[in-house]
């Protein structure tokens, strides 16, 4: 796709001015017949060669934006053909960043208190639509009035919906000044990251800093694991007693002792009179060798966050792999895999389906990324595969779709496996050949090596692959 200037229509949406452009993508105030209010169209960046995840990105945030709804969001519009044009359509949001707002920092409390009361109601609002947003900071809070409204959901997660992002990643996702503890650590899951990321906005705004810095690396970010910031009124001695409590409870790195939900938060910000400071003393351990210790011991993740531990299977609906080759387009065996995979789903109705195909890599050279006509080749087989499971006819909600990059296409289907704890995989076998005797086909790999079960569908002898 040509960068898109004033003037450029896009299925029917004129775009007039250029608002900005971010690390993932351009936003265009835009106008369309059929829509009386201003809009804006968030066009994302898919340049060949790119990190994937601007487009897994833009898949989950056209997936979750259309489901939301209410004073806290933007009016969702519309979204491209990911084959043609990709964009989001939204209402256009007239109000005061609270980027703009942190530069006057530090804020008087009771103007905090305010815009944390408004930012809390809107994710409790968000909550409630089975959404944690993931990536809130100043940036995507826009304050219209005493209102707040939330935007870009590209790194959300909805909880009835399948978690692409997360799917194809285990590095922790989120922007490093804001990102909860349990983040770090791969948990994309619980609404209560997003109050602990009010708590580092409330923080930021008191003082004007961020409670922990703004780490470069995971092992920076994982350092809120087991260091506390500095209490926020040794920072700014002017904060009342009882912003410091709420910033210090937004802060818990074990979420059972964080707040219970972000309406609490809420509450408690609308009633600073009515917030408990407790009082607490700092022990020090005794002995030069117990302060050592106690200086370089760190608990273990899990106990610290509370964070699920790969070996402990989510409860719910099965999960079913289907890996398809489509790097030569559809054919017999691909469609022999449909045909199994539908049986399946069939069998169970509340089974999720995760399609699969595994674009490869080469070991030594440059690999190749756009076709002869200069289109993104993970796109491509992105489109492919979407195309391959239509005749399905499943909901958004019950399947994902996933490229995956890789030398090895059994290594990479069995590694997705084991880290989405799929129950089942269904795999194709194409015919016997002197390469595949001697090296061994990918099938026969994933089926000694899965850790679940798996069907191998294999085509009749003397039927073409």
């Amino acid at each position: 796709m040509e960068r898109p200037q004033a003037g450029t229509v896009i299925d029917g949406f004129t775009l007039t001015e250029k608002l900005k452009a971010g690390g993932m993508a351009t936003l265009w105030r835009a106008s369309h017949p059929d829509e009386a209010a201003p809009l804006v169209l968030k066009i994302p960046f898919f340049d060949p060669g790119d990190d994937v995840s601007a487009i897994l990105g833009y898949e989950a945030e056209a997936l979750i934006h259309r489901r939301l709804a209410g004073p806290h969001v933007p009016r969702f519009v519309a979204a491209g053909d990911l084959a043609r044009t990709p964009y989001i359509a939204m209402e256009f949001v007239a109000g005061t960043s609270l980027a703009e707002i942190m530069r006057r920092a530090p804020l008087p409390a009771a103007e905090i208190a305010r815009t944390g009361e408004a930012i809390a109601v809107a994710l409790a609002e968000l909550h409630r639509q089975g959404v944690v947003h993931l990536d809130l900071k100043p940036e995507n809070v826009m304050m219209v009035g005493n209102r707040a409204v939330l935007l870009d959901f590209g790194l959300a997660h909805h909880a009835e919906l399948p978690d692409l992002l997360g799917a194809e990643s285990t590095m922790p996702m989120g922007t490093a000044a804001y990102i909860a503890p349990e983040q770090v650590l791969g948990d994309r899951s619980d609404p209560a990251s997003d109050l602990f990321a009010l708590g580092c906005l409330l923080y930021q705004m008191a003082c004007g800093e961020e409670p922990f810095g703004r780490p470069q690396t995971v092992a920076g970010m994982k350092r809120r694991l087991y260091h506390q910031p500095k209490p926020l009124r040794s920072v700014y001695p002017e904060a009342p007693a009882w912003l410091e409590e709420i910033v210090r409870r937004c802060l818990e790195v074990d979420r059972s002792r964080r707040y219970a939900d972000a309406s609490k938060l809420a509450f408690d910000l609308r009633h600073p009179e009515q917030v408990t400071v407790a009082r607490r003393r700092h022990e020090r351990p005794h002995g030069l060798w117990q302060r050592l210790v106690a200086l370089f011991q760190k608990r273990d993740e899990q106990e610290v966050t509370g964070a699920p531990t790969q070996a402990r299977r989510k409860a719910g609906p099965s999960i079913i792999l289907t890996a398809v080759d489509l790097s030569e387009g559809e054919g017999p065996l691909a469609g022999a895999i449909l045909a199994e995979t539908s049986r399946l789903l069939a069998a169970r109705e509340d089974s999720w389906l995760a399609c699969v195909t595994v674009l490869r890599t080469e070991i030594i050279g440059e690999t190749k990324t756009v076709d002869d006509e200069g289109r993104s080749l993970y796109i491509k087989r992105l489109v492919a595969l979407k195309d391959w499971a239509r005749p399905l006819h499943l909901p958004e909600e019950r399947v994902s779709y996933h490229v995956i990059e890789a030398v090895s296409a059994a290594d990479a289907i069995l590694r997705h496996a084991e880290r989405n704890d799929i129950d089942h995989i269904v795999v194709g076998a194409r015919s016997s050949s002197a390469v595949r005797r001697h090296l061994g086909s990918v099938s026969t790999k994933v089926v000694a090596e899965a850790l679940c079960s798996v069907s191998v569908v294999r085509l009749k002898t003397g039927e073409p692959d």
